[in-house]
């Protein structure tokens, strides 16, 4: 057996060798050099296949990775994150590219919502006059009053057997009024349409019909792939294309071979006469290389494969008679009442497994767990031990062996950017350190059969559910205005530390701002989170909960530090009224908590927003810093980002309530006023008796008042 394994690899290698000799003299002589392959341009439809396009009868070498065409019924078709794009038009002269929808062609209600997106380092649209159009799908039917859609903007659509109202609008005039009667529509998707099209669907009298115009006349984009180097090697007499080996790399192929540049560094080999013959040669001896290269991996594969499979099988043994003898000799028993399942776990994963998963990369600075461990010590994902569901997955209850008290989440199956936001969140995490960010243990391997990232449990839920959700009852008379004012401080503080550490969390909201048994903050869900040198981008599809979005960064798709500022100024609104961001059975001016704030807030009647509960008409304090944390969520409200404060300011301003730095005589009297640039402003008084309560023109004429003489 032995010399059978020997000479395995040899024979193999001779094999290559001898065949790649013997006919290479025919592949000679059949002169299908990719010079001549690449000249020819193949044609779908009305549109010619030329660099960097390829697909069809065109191999990829022919082209760029990129810029794969496919022809369906003479209809190009380019193919880019589940979304198929018709071919209208290609221009090489100007690299401008025109394409549609191919879902939106015959339907603008499709079956799949996907919002139009396009790689930007080979595509640009912004070098086009066109502008976004919105569709908004399953749509209230009732449209509240003061809101103006006009009539042509509204279609019905077919949505699981349903016919509900859909609207189209041109994005940049959506009016705040408009957003707010949006975000009750179930989904949108945006697409360019051409500057005409625009024109037409921003009027008044714009129908159905003119929505399928735009769609079906498509958007253009400019392409860039190697600009440089193709047109040197088209000057040189060459043809572009790619390297077959390392499709990322250009290709220049000539009359006299390949070349990495142009046709001309052939005359640095010395002639073509010397070239020809190295074009013979170097195959040849490149072949030999490669059959005793192949042959050697295969063996050396081999010898390893056995080594690891007996290695391995003696290491999984331990491991089973390790656990099972922990199962008979001990029962183990959650601390935690709430469950009733003992949670083992298995062994950390070994140093040399966790350099096999992930080898040096930076994403993984956390440990490495099984998904096997990570199951039991969820009771398989006990449904019982579901403690959260959030926009990217499911979080469950888990106990490992050594004690660890855990939050598994795990990622949704369905989601197509789970990959994306798993190593975001890991990358993120791994490299920050605060005392009110939650802390990431670990996470599986990427090619686990499940992606799951794993934290520490933070054991008493999060702020919504105990201003508004299932805690809020049982936990009113804890949850008091210090409680509450302490975790607008801590929170304002871990986003603060994140906006200096060049991180936008960018889903600031009160059901991600967990909090333990003391109350005290752990900011958490970074899956949207991103690096300040990312956001420079106009994104397609602004993400983030309603409610919380900035209004800016909704209309203009620019994402900002100060979209956090906003959405934390959402939830100083929620912690001053105990209510939700976004609430349909509100009064429907009222839907939206931040619009509502503010207009209370400009009309003096901020006893209308505040809960009850908290003692603002009892407690003179309560009633002086509740009015000054108005003043501060009003500035974060507002709609232009240059007008809100830093987050640095927003800590220092709630640092300064609490130690009474803004208010050094603690006056009893508060007035507040909203000036012409519409910021508010306190203008203190002398202070008054505790007993005549507190003049203060955000709180309604019930409150008794007292002179401010």
């Amino acid at each position: 057996m032995n010399h059978r394994l020997d000479l395995t690899p040899s024979l193999f290698a001779l094999t290559v060798v001898l065949a790649t000799v013997i006919h290479f003299p025919v592949l000679r002589c059949q002169k299908t050099r990719p010079y001549d392959i690449c000249r020819q341009s193949v044609k779908c439809g009305n549109i010619q296949l030329e660099y960097p396009f390829w697909g069809s009868d065109r191999p990829a070498y022919c082209g760029h990775p990129g810029f794969q065409l496919t022809c369906q019924s003479d209809v190009p078709e380019l193919v880019y994150k589940s979304v198929n794009y018709r071919v209208l038009d290609t221009d090489s002269s100007t690299q401008t590219i025109t394409i549609a929808r191919n879902d939106l062609w015959t339907n603008d209600c499709p079956e799949y919502l996907h919002n139009t997106t396009y790689n930007s380092t080979l595509f640009n649209g912004d070098n086009f006059d066109q502008q976004n159009i919105s569709l908004y799908y399953k749509c209230d039917t009732n449209i509240p009053g003061g809101i103006s859609v006009p009539a042509g903007h509204r279609f019905s659509c077919n949505v699981n057997n349903t016919q509900s109202d859909s609207y189209f609008y041109l994005t940049n005039l959506i009016s705040p009024n408009i957003a707010n009667f949006f975000v009750l529509c179930d989904s949108y998707i945006t697409v360019p349409v051409n500057q005409s099209s625009a024109a037409r669907l921003a009027t008044s009298g714009a129908s159905r019909s003119d929505l399928s115009s735009a769609l079906t006349a498509g958007f253009n984009l400019q392409w860039t792939a190697n600009d440089d180097e193709c047109e040197q090697c088209i000057q040189s007499d060459g043809q572009c294309g790619s390297n077959s080996t390392s499709p990322d790399l250009f290709a220049c192929y000539c009359t006299s071979g390949n070349f990495s540049l142009t046709c001309n560094n052939v005359g640095e080999s010395g002639g073509s006469s010397k070239t020809s013959s190295l074009s013979i040669v170097l195959p040849i001896v490149g072949a030999v290389i490669a059959g005793v290269g192949i042959g050697w991996a295969i063996f050396v594969c081999r010898q390893r494969r056995k080594k690891r499979t007996i290695n391995e099988a003696s290491a999984a043994q331990t491991e089973s008679k390790a656990i099972l003898t922990k199962f008979s000799s001990k029962r183990l028993t959650s601390d935690d009442s709430n469950f009733t399942s003992s949670i083992p776990s298995f062994p950390t994963p070994r140093t040399s497994e966790t350099s096999r998963e992930f080898g040096k990369s930076s994403y993984f600075g956390a440990q490495v767990f099984t998904y096997e461990e990570l199951e039991i010590a969820t009771d398989n994902f006990n449904n019982s031990r579901e403690i959260g569901d959030g926009g990217f997955g499911t979080v469950y209850y888990g106990k490992l062996l050594d004690g660890r008290e855990v939050a598994v989440k795990r990622l949704y199956e369905n989601n197509f950017k789970r990959m994306e936001q798993f190593m975001n969140e890991v990358k993120i995490l791994t490299g920050l350190d605060h005392d009110h960010l939650v802390k990431l243990y670990g996470c599986t391997s990427k090619r686990s059969r499940e992606l799951l990232l794993v934290y520490e449990y933070i054991p008493n839920g999060t702020v919504a559910d105990h201003l508004h959700g299932k805690l809020a009852n049982s936990s009113s008379s804890l949850f008091s205005w210090s409680v509450r004012f302490n975790i607008a401080i801590q929170t304002a503080d871990a986003i603060a530390y994140l906006h200096q550490s060049g991180i936008i969390h960018r889903d600031v909201k009160t059901t991600n701002i967990l909090v333990d048994k003391s109350f005290q903050v752990k900011v958490a869900d970074f899956g949207l989170s991103r690096l300040f040198q990312n956001v420079t981008h106009v994104s397609t599809a602004p993400q983030g909960t309603p409610g919380y979005v900035d209004p800016e960064y909704y209309q203009c798709y620019h994402l900002t530090d100060k979209s956090d500022v906003y959405s934390f100024g959402v939830v100083l609104v929620e912690l001053i009224s105990s209510l939700q961001a976004v609430d349909t059975s509100r009064h429907r001016l009222d839907i939206n908590l931040a619009n509502m704030a503010v207009t209370k807030i400009q009309n003096h009647k901020l006893d209308e927003l505040v809960d009850k509960s908290i003692g603002f008409e009892t407690n003179g304090q309560v009633r002086r810093t509740t009015a000054l944390v108005a003043e501060l969520a009003f500035r974060c409200l507002q709609q232009q980002k240059d007008m809100r404060p830093t987050m640095k300011e927003v800590l220092e301003t709630l640092q300064g309530i609490q130690n009474d730095d803004l208010n050094t005589q603690k006056p009893e009297v508060v007035d507040i006023v909203v000036d012409d640039g519409g910021l508010l402003k306190g203008q203190h008084t002398e202070p008054a008796s505790p007993e005549s309560g507190i003049t203060n023109k955000l709180v309604a004429s019930s409150v008794p008042n007292s002179s401010s003489g």
